[in-house]
């Protein structure tokens, strides 16, 4: 069963949540779609809605959909507000990442939302791609049911570390570790990019449970896009200013102390699957799994 919100170590979890959002300035509105993105992929399967700052995703046996922001960025923070499909999910993603289109040796941040059955949790599966190499995944089972309402899923990414956000909380720390000859993300621009597909062959329980198409079609909402960082092409100083707020001491190596309580309540009590502890995979640990947080 998805886990209470109700409960009170969850309603003291929301309260540091709450806290840990007041460290991170406000610098810009949430822009309107067409500012910042385009349609890549099933215009038809896209619909704007609100005056255009919200959208409407489908999925149906003839397609999903795409789309991407109309510039490239490096460094800086992206952000969504998103409402997942409710109901019988399984065999569907619902991806926002960033991605440099690069082929071979692209890098790329990835959320994925794993539907699943009705009453089941829904996980989040997060990767990182640097100079090529992927398999890094985790996954971790969300603590509230992202489909009764939206939530902020948040890419923060400098010159030190990679943070990935649900609700201002820290759910994975990706640090700059290349001087253990681990590669790094810093020097090619990335776009963001999402997507909502059909994926029954792995998205959920490894492939068994299928997509049930009588439940389609399938309804993603996102709103409340937001980037702020360095557009390539653009000033050519600003990928490196040390002024940027995202590179500033507070976005360096160490979460905050209420950050890191989060992340450890988040990997302890909701984290299902970690790269690091796959044996079968990796016999020995890769580097990058001893330098914690």
């Amino acid at each position: 069963m998805v886990v209470s919100l109700f409960s009170a170590r969850n309603a003291f979890f929301i309260s540091l949540c709450l806290f840990a959002a007041l460290y991170r300035p406000v610098l810009s509105k949430p822009a309107k779609f067409a500012d910042d993105f385009r349609i890549t992929w099933s215009d038809t399967h896209i619909t704007q809605i609100d005056g255009g700052r919200a959208i409407q995703l489908k999925l149906d046996p003839s397609s999903g959909c795409g789309f991407a922001s109309k510039k490239q960025y490096l460094f800086g923070r992206v952000s969504m507000k998103i409402k997942l499909i409710p109901g019988d999910s399984a065999g569907t993603v619902a991806a926002f990442y960033m991605n440099s289109d690069t082929d071979s040796v692209r890098d790329e941040l990835d959320f994925e939302f794993l539907g699943n059955r009705s009453g089941q949790p829904y996980t989040v599966q997060t990767n990182v791609f640097a100079h090529g190499k992927g398999d890094r995944e985790q996954r971790v089972n969300l603590w509230f049911d992202p489909s009764r309402d939206f939530h902020e899923y948040a890419i923060s990414w400098n010159h030190l570390r990679i943070v990935f956000y649900v609700d201002n909380v820290p759910i994975r720390v990706y640090k700059n570790n290349e001087a253990r000859k681990v590669p790094y993300p810093r020097f090619q621009p990335m776009g963001v990019y999402s997507t909502l597909w059909e994926a029954d062959d792995w998205a959920t329980r490894g492939g068994i449970e299928q997509i049930n198409w009588s439940e389609a079609p399938f309804y993603a909402y996102y709103k409340d896009f937001d980037i702020e960082g360095c557009s390539v092409p653009g000033p050519a100083g600003c990928p490196a200013n040390p002024k940027n707020w995202w590179e500033g001491s507070a976005y360096h190596h160490q979460l905050t102390p209420v950050e890191a309580r989060s992340y450890r309540w988040v990997r302890v009590n909701h984290m299902i699957y970690d790269y690091c502890t796959d044996k079968s995979r990796f016999p020995v640990p890769p580097p990058e799994c001893s330098a914690g947080i």
